[in-house]
């Protein structure tokens, strides 16, 4: 698999695919209607996920993404947020990784940012 193709993004009450390597969510919160046991959710990381004030703050607005992803950038700079930012490299590392949300918009959401900093 190519070195571009490790990180893939869905939402997470998509079904997984046959290749598309081990599931992370990585929201703060978890999602609604799905059981600890899901196989659609994987390993949860809640701390590579933006702080709820961030979330608040952005509120998914397009013109404020550009914003949210350089303080996003920050947080994940320190702490426990740094620290799941390395696990997941290291999740990376090992094979493909597709990263889950239960936000509808991909596009806009913190996953494209983590798989920027993450390619």
């Amino acid at each position: 698999m190519a070195e571009k193709n490790r990180v893939r993004l869905a939402r997470v009450y998509t079904e997984p695919e046959p290749d598309e390597g081990r599931r992370v969510l990585a929201d703060r919160l978890w999602p609604r209607g799905l059981k600890k046991t899901d196989p659609r959710v994987g390993r949860w990381l809640p701390a590579v996920a933006p702080s709820t004030e961030l979330r608040h703050w952005y509120d998914h607005k397009p013109e404020r993404y550009d914003e949210f992803a350089a303080r996003y950038t920050q947080e994940l700079q320190s702490g426990d947020e740094a620290a799941a930012l390395e696990e997941l490299r290291a999740l990376v590392g090992d094979g493909p990784v597709t990263l889950v949300t239960a936000t509808r918009e991909l596009e806009l959401s913190h996953l494209t940012v983590l798989a920027e900093l993450l390619g």
